[in-house]
């Protein structure tokens, strides 16, 4: 299929879901770690979708692929932590990617807040968040959330994900 705009051509190659996945494989995003206290335990996910949206009230937004497992527990939470990664954290990133994995131990230096949400100490920024509205799209959720609070750690190399890998910049 091409599209046309005045007079240039360009050729648009698209299939639906594959192209996308192909797609955002290309574009490097920065690594966060999302994480909530659940009746059942404290849950956790590797996220590449954190986004600032505005300031005023200070929010930010997410997107998560199901509503069930550590996703189920995060948006069923009234509050949660999400923690911008660094080089430092490429290991504990890529646990937190895997279902199964072991998780929420002392050796991965987690603490926890009062308020009973895992925090990451040595985490480069960590944010306290409340979701302020949520979105179904298809088999995902797409969330905005409200910045409670903000813990800044010491900044190391950024790290982002792209094409199936951690790099640092």
């Amino acid at each position: 299929m091409a599209s046309t705009h005045g007079d240039a051509s360009i050729p648009v190659e698209f299939s639906g879901a594959e192209a996308l996945k192909r797609a955002f494989r290309e574009h490097p995003a920065g690594v966060s770690l999302i994480t909530a206290q659940t009746p059942e335990g404290p849950v956790g996910l590797t996220a590449s979708s954190v986004a600032s949206v505005g300031i005023d009230p200070p929010t930010l937004s997410f997107s998560v692929t199901r509503a069930t497992g550590s996703a189920g527990g995060i948006l069923g939470a009234d509050t949660y932590m999400v923690h911008l990664l660094d080089r430092r954290h490429t290991e504990i990133a890529q646990t937190f990617a895997v279902s199964g994995s072991e998780r929420f131990t002392a050796e991965q230096g987690w603490e926890y807040l009062e308020t009973g949400e895992p925090f990451l100490r040595d985490s480069r920024v960590a944010l306290r968040c409340q979701t302020l509205h949520s979105l179904g799209v298809g088999s995902s959720v797409v969330v905005i959330a409200e910045v409670l609070g903000a813990h800044f750690g010491e900044s190391d190399a950024a790290m982002v994900y792209q094409d199936r890998t951690f790099h640092t910049l």
